[in-house]
C-alpha cells in the first residue's frame, strides 16, 4: 500500500516533468525517477524512525546515531530493503535498536569492550577490503577510481569511529559507535544480500 502511493506520487511528479520539459530524454526522466523515489522514501522512514524513537525515549541518541554512523554507511554501502516498507520496518530497527542495546550492554570500559572493539575492527576491515563499496543493481558503482577511493575511506571512517568510541567518556555513545559500525559492516556481507534479495551491481553489470 504504502509503496503504490509513494510510487503514484513520484509518476505525477515524472508526468508533470516530462510536460514541463518535453525534450528530456527517457535515460534523464529514469534517473530523475530514481532520485524521487529515494528522496521521497527516504521522508516517512525517517519520520516514522524519529517518532518511534520519541515514543521509545531514545529521540536524541536515534539522531546523533544516524548522523555519526552516516560517514561509514556512506562510503561501505551495503545491502537495502527492496521495497519501502521493508526500509521503513528496517531502518528503526537498526537504529533505535542499536541506541537500546548500547544503552544496556557495557556500562564501562573493561577489558571485554575493549577486545568487542578490536573484534569490530577486525571485522569491519575484512568486510571493507572484501566489499567495499557494496553497492546495488540499482546504484552500481563501475568506476575503478571511485571504488577505490570508497574502499579507503570506508576503512578510515571504520577506524576513526572506533579509535573515537575507545577514548569517549560517554559509554553509551561509545557503544553506539561500536555496535553501529558491526550492524553496518555485517549489511556489506553476501548472506544480507541474500536477505535482503540484492545483487552487488558490480558484479552484475560485470557479467554483461
Amino acid at each position: 500500500m504504502i509503496d503504490k502511493i509513494l510510487d503514484n506520487i513520484c509518476e505525477k511528479i515524472n508526468v508533470k516533468i516530462k510536460k514541463e520539459m518535453p525534450n528530456i530524454d527517457d535515460e534523464r526522466i529514469e534517473i530523475i525517477d530514481y532520485g524521487l523515489k529515494m528522496i521521497i522514501g527516504e521522508v516517512p522512514k525517517l519520520i516514522i524512525m524519529l517518532l518511534i524513537a520519541y515514543f521509545l525515549g531514545v529521540l536524541p541518541l536515534t539522531i546523533l546515531s544516524y548522523i555519526i554512523l552516516l560517514p561509514y554507511a556512506i562510503f561501505a554501502g551495503g545491502a537495502h530493503a527492496k521495497s519501502h516498507i521493508g526500509c521503513i520496518i528496517a531502518t528503526p530497527t537498526i537504529y533505535c535498536g542499536g541506541v537500546i542495546l548500547s544503552q544496556n550492554l557495557f556500562q564501562e570500559m573493561n577489558l571485554e569492550k575493549y577486545l568487542l572493539t578490536l573484534a569490530v575492527w577486525i571485522f569491519g576491515m575484512t568486510m571493507c577490503i572484501i566489499y567495499a563499496p557494496a553497492d546495488t543493481e540499482s546504484v552500481p558503482i563501475l568506476r575503478k577510481e571511485e571504488r577505490k577511493f570508497k574502499k579507503i575511506m570506508a576503512c578510515v571512517t571504520l577506524t576513526i569511529s572506533l579509535i573515537v568510541s575507545v577514548f569517549l567518556n560517554n559509554i553509551v555513545i561509545s557503544n553506539i559507535l561500536v555496535f553501529g559500525c558491526l550492524i553496518r559492516s555485517i549489511m556489506m556481507t553476501r548472506p544480507m544480500y541474500i536477505v535482503f534479495n540484492n545483487k552487488y551491481g558490480h558484479e552484475v553489470y560485470a557479467q554483461n
